[in-house]
């Protein structure tokens, strides 16, 4: 069953200036996906919607089967987020925000609440506005939580937390909740963190999704391959490839992304464009990422 769903998404804050452009893809339960891509791609945008904090310009949002917007109660309550920006009332204490919270999921489960607040050492007593930031994401981590939602939905929820905040945030969330089988959707700066919790990668690029593919699979069947330049349009003759995704010219040569294995990517050079001395490596995240959406037009 598709959790999370969406078809052909496209958003616009000004006429004319998509942010996001048909954006397909769709989560089945229990999947830990994270979602790449620079700032300004179209990440936040995608998980408001999902939240039915916006509505799109075309295309459908679903969880659940449910439009977010039109079904707003029944969607909230299945659902935990946590964002980046996210700001809780400074006025209120860390026990008021937690009993607010309380009272609007009917499935709020008091002794994973108590041991996350003993696991981050939050006092009751302490008010949001002397909470160091690390503390004040832990707050909302738990109100997104102690629910059990059936989707998480985390928007660089770790942002400017130092590494060890950050990994204690993340493995607390995404780790916990996953045991128990809930779908999760989240954004992250840090590559790392992405290689260690999920299966399955989406990586947008100018409101455009340019890989969704299992960790896996982007480990296995994905190259680099640096190619010397030669006579005439050299990259162009590379796009021209079925199975090139993305070239840059660099340095010391032009590097092309292929979505293929490094011995069916030499086989391909050779044989389509008579190239014979290009070298075909395995490709890591984090460089897949430089090179994709460096290499983008």
């Amino acid at each position: 069953m598709k959790v999370i769903d969406f078809s052909d998404v496209h958003y616009s804050y000004k006429q004319g200036s998509d942010v996001l452009r048909g954006i397909s893809f769709s989560l089945e339960a229990g999947e830990v996906v994270g979602l790449l891509g620079k700032n300004g791609a179209g990440k936040t945008t995608l998980m408001r919607l999902a939240m039915g904090m916006m509505v799109t310009s075309q295309g459908s949002v679903q969880l659940f089967g449910l439009d977010p917007r039109r079904d707003a109660l029944d969607v909230k309550r299945r659902v935990g987020y946590v964002s980046e920006d996210q700001v809780l009332p400074e006025f209120l204490s860390v026990g008021e925000i937690i009993r607010l919270h309380r009272g609007l999921f009917p499935t709020w489960d008091e002794g994973l609440e108590r041991r996350l607040r003993e696991r981050f050492a939050l006092s009751p007593k302490a008010k949001i506005k002397t909470l160091s930031k690390g503390q004040a994401r832990q707050v909302a981590l738990l109100c997104a939580v102690a629910h059990r939602p059936e989707v998480l939905l985390l928007d660089e929820p770790a942002g400017g937390l130092d590494p060890s905040a950050r990994r204690e945030f993340l493995e607390t969330s995404i780790r916990l909740l996953n045991e128990a089988g809930t779908t999760i959707l989240f954004s992250s700066h840090y590559m790392s963190d992405v290689e260690r919790m999920a299966g399955r990668i989406a990586m947008i690029h100018e409101g455009r999704l340019l890989i969704d593919n299992s960790l896996d699979d982007l480990r296995e069947k994905y190259s680099l391959a640096l190619v010397p330049r030669g006579s005439g349009d050299r990259q162009n003759q590379l796009l021209g490839l079925k199975e090139c995704l993305s070239v840059r010219d660099q340095a010391d040569a032009i590097h092309a992304i292929f979505r293929c294995e490094p011995e069916r990517c030499r086989s391909i050079l050779e044989k389509g464009l008579d190239i014979h001395n290009s070298f075909c490596t395995p490709i890591a995240l984090e460089d897949m990422f430089i090179e994709l959406v460096g290499g983008r037009s």
